[in-house]
């Protein structure tokens, strides 16, 4: 079968879901196919104190359920297999999630208190070919977005007439900018695709940019791809809501989602 059109793709992504893709169909489809994933969970979850005094913000319980679950149950549902998880602060609290998930596979991040997040994606830099990658402290309202297949690289963003937190501006279809506030742009959520052709282009660009100078490094790691190599890249916004995710940022928007943690010492273990 040829290369696919856009109308082919989702044509044969519809038959896969129905259950009746041909074998054939479905090696056109393994190209696109969400093979793993990438889960950034290495930070001190600083505004959510004093509930992150004693737990990593991703292992945080909201209505019950740690934030990270919300992703990696439907990472599972879409079938992917390799998990990469890098992690830093109270590292070891996360292994409790082998007993739900035995398939992640950590990577440790000795610098998480001295740099911004890109030096976990540097860690995690040869792992982005047909990939899935997370800020893991987002709790995922809506599985779906998570799909076994993608036609491209892509962020997860939600159309906004104006926004004064992190936001995507797109030329033609393709994301040219990322930076804090702007008008008519996407609001950015920290969940992305990334093909094969660019995960093999984020395993050079990530730590070339990283080593380049100490002020990368406090950067987030989404300036590679999105800003200081934006030329390398031909990456879309695929448009979600403010209903499909929620980003918990502090301690009062915890509390506002899950009144629970109002006393916070009787906050959910």
């Amino acid at each position: 079968m040829p290369d696919l059109t856009r109308e082919k793709f989702d044509e044969l992504v519809a038959r896969a879901a129905a259950g009746i893709a041909t074998e054939e169909e479905l090696e056109a489809l393994e190209p696109y196919r969400a093979k793993r994933a990438v889960m950034l969970a290495s930070g001190f979850g600083s505004r959510m104190m004093p509930v992150t005094a004693t737990r990593p913000k991703p292992l945080v319980r909201v209505n019950g359920v740690r934030i990270i679950d919300t992703l990696l149950d439907a990472l599972v549902a879409a079938g992917v297999e390799e998990i990469w998880l890098v992690r830093g602060y109270r590292a070891q609290d996360f292994d409790e999630l082998l007993e739900k998930y035995p398939q992640i596979r950590f990577i440790e991040n000795p610098d998480y208190a001295a740099t911004n997040n890109i030096s976990s994606a540097v860690l995690a830099a040869d792992h982005f070919e047909n990939a899935y990658a997370f800020e893991s402290d987002l709790y995922l309202r809506n599985p779906a977005l998570i799909s076994r297949y993608q036609w491209q690289s892509n962020y997860l963003g939600v159309p906004v007439d104006h926004t004064d937190d992190w936001c995507f501006f797109t030329e033609g279809g393709r994301i040219v900018d990322l930076r804090k506030g702007g008008d008519s742009c996407h609001h950015m959520f920290g969940i992305s695709y990334w093909s094969a052709e660019d995960g093999r282009k984020l395993a050079a660009d990530l730590p070339r940019e990283f080593a380049a100078c100490d002020e990368t490094k406090q950067r987030f790691w989404d300036d590679v791809p999105c800003v200081i190599c934006n030329g390398n890249y031909d990456i879309a916004v695929r448009a979600c809501s403010f209903d499909d995710i929620d980003e918990i940022d502090s301690y009062a928007e915890l509390c506002e989602i899950d009144p629970s943690y109002r006393d916070w010492k009787r906050f959910p273990a």
